[in-house]
């Protein structure tokens, strides 16, 4: 079985809810290319990271060498190394954070629910039914399961399944 397998499962599930929620609600999102002020330098689980290693060793020779550059240059506190005149340079293969990014997403803390989403979108909107609302508890807890379970294959130390790995690590292949 492909070691990815699971984790491209997942995306596709995500990529469907989140389709559905920005159909649904077109006319209060904002997001677009070119809004890439949520476009940071994040750290993945190993799953996010292996899977963005494979796109790379996809990508056509010129592009993967300028993503290896803009990857060693890159800031842990900047713009993520994949964000170029707008624009993520490995789209298809971003990871789950990315693809929902802006949305509505229902989380804890401090034992309080709340919702969160960019600020740019739903404007003028008193609430959200719970249809454009991704549980991020439910999201998160999948991700770690998939991800548990990639390093577990992968014959890697099941005690560090939960470390984070940065982009630019990632793409700078010394996984």
């Amino acid at each position: 079985m492909e070691r990815l397998s699971n984790y491209r499962q997942l995306v596709a599930r995500v990529d469907e809810l989140c389709a559905r929620i920005e159909g649904d609600f077109r006319e209060g999102i904002f997001c677009r290319r070119g809004c890439d002020s949520c476009c940071r330098h994040l750290s993945l689980f190993p799953v996010e990271a292996a899977a963005l290693t494979a796109a790379l060793a996809e990508a056509p020779e010129g592009l993967a060498t300028e993503i290896r550059e803009r990857a060693r240059e890159a800031a842990e506190d900047g713009p993520c190394p994949l964000l170029k005149d707008g624009a993520c340079l490995l789209y298809a293969a971003r990871p789950l954070i990315c693809r929902t990014h802006g949305l509505p997403l229902l989380g804890r803390r401090d034992g309080e629910r709340f919702i969160d989403y960019c600020p740019l979108n739903f404007q003028g909107m008193e609430s959200l039914p719970a249809s454009a609302v991704i549980d991020l508890e439910t999201l998160n807890a999948t991700l770690a399961a998939v991800n548990r379970l990639f390093v577990k294959e992968s014959g890697g130390d099941e005690g560090r399944a939960e470390e984070r790995i940065t982009i630019a690590r990632a793409l700078r292949s010394d996984v």
